[in-house]
């Protein structure tokens, strides 16, 4: 692996403006309507490596234009097929872009339509949550760029929609994640439909050891660059770090929101059910509050993020899904509500501010058993991470009051109390019988127990008269009786 870094950027003679680069006069238009002129340091030595088909690990703090930095150069390849034949047979899969979330692959799959609009290659992004059949649909026309997530392209190779054995470039964004244990049994699957031979980039802000050593068995001889030390957070990110209690973290937000005025933030959280339970709370603040998490579909999460992209949203509370990759223009804050578990989510959630050179401040409110992930981080960026009190107001901000609770409340006369029913248990029906006193026979007859029954002489000793005597087994079987004389002479002899 050749190792390409920031201080040899002098030394090397790097075009620094995009029109100096051998590219095709359709992509200088389409670069020049998308206002970029000067090339940042990433794409400024990435681009040349791709073009000259290497593979690449390409190592840069976020919001620095890596996704620029392989879609152009890749475009520039794919040049030479481009036709305008309506057969989808003249149309196939020849660079496949993986991205670990819906956000980021659809964010991908727009900056490259932007790339390509002046060319007759066809762009299309397939990702979860929504209908396959419209995706579907677009695949079996014929497309040459495929930006996908894993699992969605994998339901669509099992059904036959895509065939990916014309691949010639591959790229994994964001590779860090897309090499994680999560996603690698799908990525191992993926790379196994494609051909041996074919040009491989991985981008990312972080890049552990781990990770380099694993991208080596996918990647051929490829060329590390990094613009900057690696996994370091953006220079242009204020980063303030304050100490709380869990019940201080809200009040703590909105104390910063007020103080620097600020007109939209992200505020990221650990789990999905404490991203909608805090948004709820923004929102009886009196915040335009917005929650993006993984239990929301796929429509509902990109319709908050372009509500937010808009300004229609002042704060909107993410999980971890949109802590990669994605690109939204002058956001000037960042709030770590929850400090993420993963020391790497740490320099991707600060890096939704601080975009395209602009500056941002990041807040993380860190409690006491947020000793051992602060560390983390620590050791992760290289610096000493310095916590600060924060002084609360006494009372906890309110909602503005709605017009009609500004109102007079008007005294009620009291109403006059209704009376009370009252009850009577129905009389229970009666017998008039028992209602009769005792009276003694006057006839003389005995009652019923008091006569002797009619086979009483038959009856043992020792039994009342009123049980039958029990037959004998023999009587049960049929078998005659024997007089009582005939037995009694039997038994003397």
């Amino acid at each position: 692996m050749t190792d390409i870094k920031e201080n040899e950027v002098a030394a090397d003679p790097t075009p620094a403006r995009f029109d100096t680069l051998p590219l095709d006069a359709k992509l200088l238009r389409a670069v020049d309507d998308s206002g970029y002129t000067s090339m940042t340091p990433i794409q400024a030595k990435a681009i040349p490596i791709v073009l000259a088909g290497q593979d690449v690990m390409g190592a840069a703090q976020t919001g620095t234009g890596k996704t620029a930095a392989f879609s152009i150069p890749l475009l520039q390849r794919m040049l030479k097929h481009e036709n305008s034949s309506a057969s989808p047979a003249r149309h196939p899969v020849r660079a496949l872009v993986l991205a670990p979330t819906r956000e980021l692959a659809d964010q991908v799959a727009n900056n490259v339509k932007a790339y390509s609009k002046h060319t007759n290659l066809r762009v299309a992004c397939v990702f979860g949550g929504i209908d396959m059949k419209p995706q579907t649909l677009q695949l079996k026309a014929g497309v040459e760029v495929l930006i996908a997530t894993p699992g969605r392209l994998l339901d669509h190779i099992e059904a036959k929609n895509a065939v990916l054995n014309q691949v010639e470039y591959v790229v994994l964004d964001e590779a860090d994640r897309m090499l994680d244990i999560g996603f690698l049994p799908d990525l191992q699957r993926i790379l196994s439909y494609l051909p041996k031979t074919r040009q491989t980039l991985l981008f990312s802000a972080t890049f552990s050891p781990e990770i380099k050593r694993l991208a080596e068995s996918y990647l051929q001889n490829p060329q590390l660059v990094e613009v900057a030390r690696p996994n370091a957070t953006a220079t242009n990110v204020e980063q303030l770090f304050y100490s709380v209690t869990d019940d201080e973290k809200r009040p703590a937000v909105l104390k910063v929101l007020r103080e620097r005025s600020i007109k939209q933030a992200i505020v990221f959280v650990n789990s999905k059910l404490g991203c909608a339970r805090l948004a709820r709370s923004f929102e009886r603040d009196g915040l335009r509050t917005n929650a993006l998490h993984g239990d929301k579909s796929q429509d509902e999460r990109l319709k908050a993020l372009e509500a937010f992209k808009r300004g229609e949203v002042d704060v909107l509370v993410c999980t971890d899904v949109a802590a990669r990759g994605l690109d939204i223009a002058d956001l000037p804050a960042v709030f770590n509500f929850d400090v993420p578990f993963n020391a790497e989510d740490y320099v991707h959630r600060i890096g939704r501010t601080g975009r395209a050179g602009a500056s941002g401040v990041a807040v993380t409110l860190v409690g006491k058993s947020d000793a051992r992930l602060i560390a983390d981080i620590e050791k992760l960026i290289k610096k000493k991470i310095d916590l600060d009190a924060i002084e609360l107001d006494e009372e906890r901000p309110r909602r503005p009051r709605r017009e009609y609770e500004d109102r007079p409340a008007e005294p009620m006369a009291a109403a006059p109390a209704a009376p009370r029913p009252s009850y009577r248990a129905p009389a229970a029906p009666r017998d008039p019988l028992f209602d009769q006193p005792y009276e003694a026979r006057n006839n003389g007859e005995a009652a019923a127990w008091e006569k002797t029954p009619a086979n009483a002489a038959s009856v043992g000793k020792g039994l009342s008269s009123y049980i039958k005597p029990k037959k004998k087994v023999a009587a049960l079987f049929g078998a005659k009786r024997a007089p009582v004389a005939e037995a009694t002479e039997t038994a003397e002899s």
